[in-house]
């Protein structure tokens, strides 16, 4: 698997969030934010209802 990089604008706030949430969790911010994808629900692909 290659990784790719993902840039995002949030709040400050939101930032600190996660930051704070992270070290708490002694985990990265990275392993923060997939464990938090992995964790949506999957969509079937085709499925029109989801727009």
């Amino acid at each position: 698997m290659k990784n790719k990089e993902l840039k995002i604008r949030i709040s400050e706030r939101r930032l600190n969030k996660v930051r704070l949430y992270a070290v708490h969790a002694d985990k990265t911010m990275t392993q923060v934010i997939e464990e938090l994808i992995d964790s949506l629900p999957s969509i079937e692909r085709g499925n029109s209802s989801m727009r």
